[in-house]
């Protein structure tokens, strides 16, 4: 099949879940023989953009303009997007989030098979203002609407749109790639950082992630351990000078910024403990990670954080700091040796597998041509 990809920022990226899911996504559907095109958003028009990659591990990067204004970058890409792959002879054109589906009316009307995904209900997030917000809630609207197929990661937003859309979804989750745990080589020359010697949180620095939460947690401990917070350090953002701020010349708290690669598989590896204290998740691929490497987890109640680790790791109530306090303090206090490293391994082989999603997404695609051709 041709199948074409729309709404995550880049490929390749680890900028977010959606960009890591649509990567393993289409190098698994290319190696397998159908033609993948990721339509990548472009700001970059200066000298070096004519040498920027057109293919990757044999997908085809389609270049869509737009603009780095946030209010504004991801209408004006979907836009151009969609006008683009409408002209592409497809078989299915895929939209990931909630934003891009809010063009998957156009390719529906003109008898194009269309499926989504719903990677999380981004309109719940803070970071957005009113006319945004409606945006996503229109886009939320049009995939529940015109798709084909939708597709969900959580229980949860199954739940959601069958009652608010009266809407049949298809739960696929992401999966992970299960990798030996290295040792903190890299790490150590960086940072002099040790295995079990530090608590990790790796994600994007924004709100609905909740590091304040933790920031606020960890000062008032007493600990040797070291927290590292590993995710990029946007300039002149304000959420990022607020948790600086918060953390202020604690000695103890280490900022790494941006991480991928070895570096990032060394820091997951050798936690002592991950945290995850969101108050909004789709389907968190670093907690994913983080289990995949046996480490202890700890992180907020909502439902899909508590089901994606599957009993394996530690809650606490959502938005709570001094329970966050108090959770990690007992997980620090316990014996390591007591945690069920290898059972939690197998449960997150067991159940997260790109192979598997693969599968889904391919039986999915077929059915929804089909039901074209018909």
């Amino acid at each position: 099949m041709k199948i074409a990809m729309i709404g995550h920022k880049r490929v390749p990226s680890r900028e977010g879940g959606i960009e890591i899911a649509v990567e393993e996504l289409s190098v698994r559907l290319t190696a397998l023989g159908h033609q993948v095109d990721c339509y990548n958003r472009w700001q970059d028009f200066g000298a070096g953009a004519m040498r920027q990659r057109r293919e990757y591990k044999g997908i085809r990067l389609i270049r869509i303009p737009t603009l780095a204004t946030p209010s504004l970058n991801a209408f004006i890409y979907s836009v151009l997007a969609v006008l683009r792959a409408v002209i592409g002879r497809y078989d299915v054109i895929h939209f990931h989030a909630e934003g891009p589906c809010a063009m998957t009316f156009l390719p529906r009307w003109l008898g194009i098979p269309v499926v989504s995904t719903i990677h999380g209900l981004d309109w719940q997030r803070a970071k957005w203002g009113r006319f945004a917000t409606r945006y996503l809630l229109w886009g939320e609207g049009n995939a529940a609407r015109y798709s084909d197929a939708l597709i969900v990661l959580s229980n949860g937003n199954q739940r959601y749109f069958r009652h608010t859309y009266g809407r049949e979804t298809i739960y696929i989750p992401n999966g992970v790639n299960l990798k030996p745990c290295p040792e903190p080589e890299e790490i150590g020359r960086r940072w002099n950082l040790e295995s079990n010697g530090y608590i990790l949180f790796l994600s994007r620095l924004v709100p609905e992630k909740g590091l304040h939460y933790l920031i606020s947690a960890y000062k008032k401990m007493d600990t040797d351990k070291r927290l590292v917070i590993a995710g990029e350090l946007t300039k002149n953002n304000e959420y990022v000078k607020r948790i600086r701020d918060m953390a202020g010349d604690d000695p103890r708290i280490l900022f790494t910024d941006f991480v991928q690669g070895q570096v990032l598989e060394e820091l997951m590896a050798n936690c002592c403990v991950y945290v995850l204290p969101s108050d909004i998740e789709g389907m968190s691929i670093s907690l994913l990670e983080a289990m995949s490497y046996g480490v202890r987890c700890l992180v907020s109640d909502i439902e899909e954080n508590v089901d994606v680790s599957g009993g394996f790791a530690m809650s606490f109530p959502k938005g709570n700091a001094a329970m966050l306090q108090s959770c990690l303090e007992r997980m620090l206090g316990e014996d390591v040796s007591l945690h069920d490293r290898e059972g939690q391994i197998a449960f997150v082989r067991e159940k997260y597998s790109w192979d598997h999603a693969v599968d889904e997404h391919i039986r999915v695609y077929g059915q929804v041509k089909r039901k074209k051709t018909k």
